[in-house]
């Protein structure tokens, strides 16, 4: 981790279900995005929260942390008090987060998609209509996905690397 939690270790959820985001492919990722300062974050499927406290870690302003496991859930919340950090922890399924989050006019400028990658391929239609709703002006979503199933978004795609079987795909909207 780089920023102002830089050299702090974090959990993941214990079993398979979750697969955190390799620390070189993390770095990649902020190394492509450049600064995040002020930006509101939103990471779905957070796993063990990684992106988003990395974010934080780099000047972002706010993050909301969805998943739907406990297991996660509660590495998010250890994760968070190892680095001092606070941000808003929600343990529900995406669409239902993101269809409350729509109604109450939330908007944010970064999002981290990192579903489960057997899924990835599944829920790219369904994200990219729920997402725009909720997405800020200038805003960028970063996707993860195996990149033999790829998780495709109906938005504007900016740049595609691959790090291993992990493919990272960042999109934009445009102003």
């Amino acid at each position: 981790m780089a920023g102002e939690f830089g050299g702090r270790r974090l959990v993941a959820p214990r079993g398979r279900a979750t697969r955190p985001t390799a620390d070189r492919v993390r770095e990649a990722t902020f190394s492509i995005l450049g600064s995040v300062q002020g930006a509101r974050v939103l990471d779905l499927f957070a796993g063990s929260g990684a992106l988003a406290i990395e974010a934080l870690s780099r000047g972002a302003l706010a993050a909301t942390l969805v998943d739907t496991s406990p297991a996660a859930i509660a590495a998010i919340k250890r994760n968070l008090s190892t680095v001092g950090a606070t941000a808003e922890v929600l343990r529900q399924p995406a669409a239902a987060f993101l269809g409350g989050a729509r109604a109450n006019a939330r908007q944010y400028d970064l999002v981290f998609l990192d579903p489960p990658y057997q899924s990835a391929g599944d829920v790219g239609r369904e994200l990219s209509a729920t997402l725009i709703p909720v997405l800020a002006t200038d805003a960028r979503i970063v996707a993860e996905s195996d990149r033999r199933a790829p998780l495709a978004l109906a938005l504007s795609l900016v740049q595609e690397r691959r790090y291993g079987d992990t493919l990272i795909r960042i999109y934009h909207v445009p102003p």
